[in-house]
């Protein structure tokens, strides 16, 4: 994973920098955590719709609903941490080549062989990203940001909860 480089509007944001009782070490560190959620949210959204468009075998119904209703819910989440990112006066990464390059989930180079494999996939990569959010939570709290650290809890609750979903299918 590289590390984050935050970026920072050229004069600020429009009114200046935020003013919101973080300061500019700490929400600097708390927008590298969520640019770090934000790669790996976007990849597994990528993964997760390409899985719903190309999975098949007996569990075709279930595992095309179940992928489909879980890339909704991972763009929404997207969106969310974006812009969480602007919000803290900082600029959220936006290219394929970003979200790759700060991901630590990895791209699929070729469809995997079965359903299965996906299932195991996205197990894999919801549980990697629920790892990683306790860590960065750490960094949150610590930064007295609680209301990022609210979006992070609820990321950990939703991604739990997915592959407690996928696992269910095996």
């Amino acid at each position: 994973m590289a590390i984050a480089k935050i970026k920072t509007p050229a004069n600020g944001s429009a009114n200046g920098s935020p003013d919101i009782g973080i300061d500019n070490r700490a929400r600097k560190e708390v927008a590298q955590c969520l640019t770090y959620l934000l790669a790996d949210t976007y990849v597994l959204q990528l993964k997760t719709q390409y899985y719903h468009w190309n999975v098949t075998g007996e569990n075709f119904q279930a595992l095309h609903t179940l992928f489909g209703a879980q890339y909704d819910a991972l763009a929404l989440s997207v969106d969310e941490l974006a812009e969480r990112v602007r919000a803290l006066g900082h600029i959220a990464p936006g290219t394929f080549r970003e979200f790759l390059a700060l991901s630590l989930i990895e791209e699929d180079k070729s469809l995997p062989s079965g359903w299965k494999s996906m299932v195991h996939n996205l197990v894999a990569a919801r549980e990697t990203i629920t790892r990683n959010t306790r860590k960065w939570l750490e960094t949150v709290q610590k930064a007295g940001d609680e209301g990022t650290a609210d979006i992070f809890i609820k990321m950990l609750q939703e991604h739990e909860k997915a592959a407690w979903m996928l696992r269910s299918h095996l």
